[in-house]
């Protein structure tokens, strides 16, 4: 198949991109990988310490967003010799999950969960959880990278006591994150960009903002270029961050995202 022929693809991702890139040229396309995933850094003093808390405290509710999320307290609890203990305090709790990668980890622990998201966002997930009461509850929110603001929000408002899970992000090099802009907004280089996780979103509008772009960001994506999300979750980013448009495939994988892409351009023709 040649579906992505005369099209020139922005990969923002910083993993599997040899391979994406390699099945974009089997279809005919070119691509740049200008990575926004940036890194995050766990902070493992206040992850042990939320460890050795939540074993002494009462916790009612553990809200997990990611599979590593969970991989990191398991890790650090087993470090501490008290991962046993620490499984059996969260099937004491609530349980509150969002994400296949995140359900799959609890599961691989043994630990049984209340509340999901059925198609893997934030929203259906605060959806589901603004059911509950949480009045005099302790919850504890697991964060990964940049914070979002509608989990937060939603915690704001219903003024419960909670312990957040921080981690730091350190965003995309500088020099990364100009030359992507400047390519999307002023060369036009592109004709789609492939974004894999929310991170790479708010990472790339967090940088347009500092630049005074996002309208011209938005603008792009609204008409020329085609917003392209690896599954719901990142395509829900997208729509986060002002983007009206976005390609996404209904199976959340990098390959699926490219042949996608590929159909969707058919498509259009």
């Amino acid at each position: 198949m040649t579906l992505l022929t005369n099209y020139h693809l922005a990969l923002t991702a910083s993993r599997k991109t040899d391979e994406m890139q390699e099945l974009i040229r089997k279809q005919g396309g070119t691509s740049s990988v200008r990575s926004m995933q940036g890194t995050v850094i766990e902070d493992k003093t206040i992850v042990k310490a939320m460890i050795r808390n939540g074993l002494n405290d009462d916790v009612d509710w553990f809200v997990f967003t990611t599979g590593i999320g969970i991989h990191t307290f398991m890790r650090h609890a087993e470090e501490m010799g008290v991962k046993k203990a620490f499984v059996q305090k969260l099937n004491n709790a609530r349980i509150a999950v969002r994400g296949y990668k995140a359900i799959a980890a609890l599961k691989k622990e043994g630990v049984s969960y209340e509340v999901t998201s059925e198609d893997g966002t934030t929203k259906d997930l605060l959806t589901k959880l603004s059911v509950f009461s949480f009045q005099k509850k302790h919850v504890v929110v697991q964060l990964y990278g940049i914070p979002s603001q509608e989990i937060e929000h939603f915690f704001r408002i219903n003024k419960r006591h909670t312990t957040w899970l921080p981690y730091h992000h350190l965003p995309p090099e500088e020099s990364v994150a100009d030359k992507l802009l400047h390519e999307l907004v002023i060369n036009k280089k592109y004709q789609a960009v492939c974004f894999t996780s929310a991170l790479q979103v708010k990472a790339l509008f967090s940088c347009a903002e500092d630049r005074g772009l996002v309208e011209e960001v938005i603008a792009s994506f609204d008409e020329d270029v085609i917003a392209t999300a690896v599954g719901k979750v990142t395509a829900e980013a997208l729509y986060e961050s002002g983007v009206t448009k976005v390609v996404y495939p209904a199976k959340e994988r990098m390959g699926a995202m490219i042949i996608h892409l590929g159909k969707y351009i058919a498509s259009t023709k």
